[in-house]
């Protein structure tokens, strides 16, 4: 898988070389990525409600993306974090245009991880086929894992309105965090009986829902702490690859000021000449690679006991990584910057799109805070 050499301990860390396989993951996804999303398409969705790239998910179901990380039994590559990874990656620099293959993810691996084989049988060779789209339902406003889950679960069926649900409009199954009768409860819900609110929002190719649930039926997965801390362990999963797709775009971005800092002219020099741009350049070089070297860590670091923390930091460095870059960008192409066609808003409103997605950074800093208080204990 990968190479490299590991120390003992949580503490440890590896030095990472990815191998030929998965640098041949990186390259195909690359190549096929950037000859079928196109920034034109990506704007005309910014119009409309409810509408995503499929496209996208085509290529993603037909490459074996979701498929990638599941078990073979169940149509699956059998493959890890690191490699679903690089393809997020990719599909960050291109601004791929559906939430799914995160979601999916977490969906298929909570139960894959803690599902009965009746459920693992009901589920899984659809989510690994991408046939059925998964979404994860668990935060409540800006908190991600609420200690009093919004929803309830009791033996009439799952209760409650859960807002602003990624993919929740095109999703046929949720993962959710409720309430049961003895403490909070991990489970599976069909979405075929909940009702869907849509939600324009500025990344409508995110297809975000308010999900409200009436008595509808729901499977458990885990009860008690253990959900607790299962719900944990499947937002830190997505939010290592979601880190992945944020370190894409934030990539994507610093080559294109790059590129436009030495063909553009002020002066009669080129505009990266001047200090105020190289440097911005250059600090964009350095949160990129902050950024990447820590998404590396953390999904090589999947089933061991510091993953969580690994997980908080590439999440947070990542996040910080595209927000400047998009903002840096904008600001280097001066008043081209903000037009429509250009685009550079797509990547701006994906930087937020992401940052809340899986639980904004201040979730994640109190995550980091509290494992690393863990640890040193």
């Amino acid at each position: 898988m990968m190479s490299g050499h590991q120390g003992r301990g949580n503490g440890s860390r590896m030095s990472i070389l990815y191998d030929e396989g998965q640098e041949a993951i990186a390259r195909e996804s690359r190549r096929v990525l950037e000859a079928r999303v196109s920034k034109e398409a990506m704007l005309s969705l910014l119009e409309s409600v409810g509408r995503y790239d499929e496209g996208f998910w085509a290529t993603a179901k037909e490459q074996g993306w979701t498929a990638l990380s599941l078990p073979e039994a169940y149509g699956g590559l059998d493959l890890g974090l690191v490699e679903l990874g690089l393809i997020a990656h990719q599909a960050g620099r291109s601004l791929s245009g559906a939430p799914f293959l995160t979601a999916g993810f977490g969906v298929a691996k909570a139960i894959a991880l803690y599902g009965s084989d009746d459920q693992k049988a009901a589920w899984l060779a659809g989510l690994a086929s991408g046939e059925t789209i998964g979404a994860v339902a668990f935060a409540e406003g800006a908190n991600a894992l609420p200690a009093r889950p919004a929803l309830t679960l009791a033996a009439g069926g799952l209760e409650g309105r859960v807002s602003g649900v990624a993919g929740g409009l095109a999703a046929e199954v949720a993962l959710v965090f409720a309430q049961g009768p003895d403490g909070p409860v991990l489970a599976i819900a069909d979405l075929a009986e909940a009702e869907r609110s849509a939600i324009e929002s500025f990344d409508n190719s995110r297809v975000y829902a308010d999900l409200v649930f009436a008595g509808t039926q729901a499977e458990r997965l885990l009860a008690g702490e253990a959900a607790r801390e299962a719900a944990l362990h499947i937002l830190a999963l997505q939010a290592v690859i979601t880190a992945h797709e944020q370190t894409g775009g934030a990539e994507a971005l610093m080559e294109i000021a790059r590129d436009y800092a030495v063909t553009r002219k002020a002066f009669g020099q080129p505009i990266g000449a001047f200090q105020s741009i190289k440097h911005r350049i250059a600090e964009l070089y350095a949160l990129v690679e902050l950024a990447r070297a820590n998404c590396i860590h953390a999904a090589s670091r999947e089933g061991k006991d510091d993953f969580i923390t690994a997980a908080a930091a590439a999440r947070i460095s990542a996040t910080e990584a595209y927000d400047t870059a998009a903002r840096d960008c904008v600001q280097i192409h001066g008043g081209i910057g903000v037009t429509w066609e250009l685009g550079l808003h797509l990547h701006t409103r994906r930087a937020r799109s992401l940052a809340i997605e899986q639980g904004p950074l201040f979730f994640w800093e109190d995550v980091l805070v509290e494992s690393l208080r863990g640890e040193a204990a």
